[in-house]
């Protein structure tokens, strides 16, 4: 019997003392989703993540993996929801025969958790060991460097959404006393103003005088009314 962790779940099952880990994924547990292809580990068709670590699962033994936390193509999605890498391998087609791409995925998916804005140098030399007949490499590229990009769009919106629902330290209670003890002289000043009875100025039947004249200017000629030609 071996007891692994496969996809943050707990699984047991009995195997013979020669499985190899991909052996016991796909014919003890039923995951067939990491691919036999070379079965002694050229293709990289076979990769999982050990602990994050990309291996080759058809040369690595099961015993191996007891106590580790095994990550297969199976469980990087969401539910009801492709991963970004899935997505952008849609997108562009970088999956055409599809027997490769399990294994490119993952080492895809161990490559973006550690380096948010990869190079294509830096893709190019993390999908080395995985070999594809199909696409010529240029899609698959493409499809990783769309998937960062998404990828650091959605931790910076997600950042961003955590830091706005966060309370906030200007709204704490004992600045909200403060605030409304420095207010209050103003409150009752304002509210006393408010209920003593109002004094108007009394208009004045007094007719309105002009400005004065400064000294040294003549005083402004007034046409008595406008002029219209006709």
């Amino acid at each position: 019997m071996i007891d692994l962790t496969v996809n943050g779940d707990r699984r047991s099952a009995g195997i013979p003392a020669h499985y190899t880990l991909l052996e016991t994924l796909r014919y003890a547990l039923g995951m067939t989703g990491s691919k036999q292809g070379c079965d002694k580990g050229d293709c990289g068709a076979c990769t999982v993540l050990l602990d994050g670590e990309p291996v080759l699962s058809c040369i690595t033994p099961a015993w191996e993996a007891e106590g580790r936390s095994v990550t297969t193509v199976e469980g990087i999605a969401s539910p009801g929801e492709l991963h970004a890498l899935q997505d952008a391998f849609e997108i562009t087609g970088g999956a055409q025969c599809g027997f490769c791409t399990p294994g490119v995925l993952m080492s895809a998916y161990a490559l973006l958790e550690s380096n948010r804005s990869p190079t294509r140098d830096e893709i190019r030399d993390a999908l080395s060991g995985n070999l594809c007949r199909c696409t010529g490499y240029t899609k698959i590229y493409e499809a990783v460097e769309i998937a960062a990009v998404r990828m650091s769009d959605s931790r910076l919106a997600r950042d961003c959404g955590e830091r706005e629902s966060s309370p906030s330290r200007e709204s704490s209670p004992s600045r909200e006393s403060a605030a409304s003890r420095e207010s209050s002289p103003s409150r009752e000043s304002a509210a006393s103003r408010e209920s003593s009875p109002s004094q108007r100025v009394p208009a004045s039947d007094a007719p309105a005088q002009p400005n004065p004249v400064p000294p040294g200017h003549d005083a402004p000629v007034i046409p008595g009314e406008k002029v219209t030609e006709e």
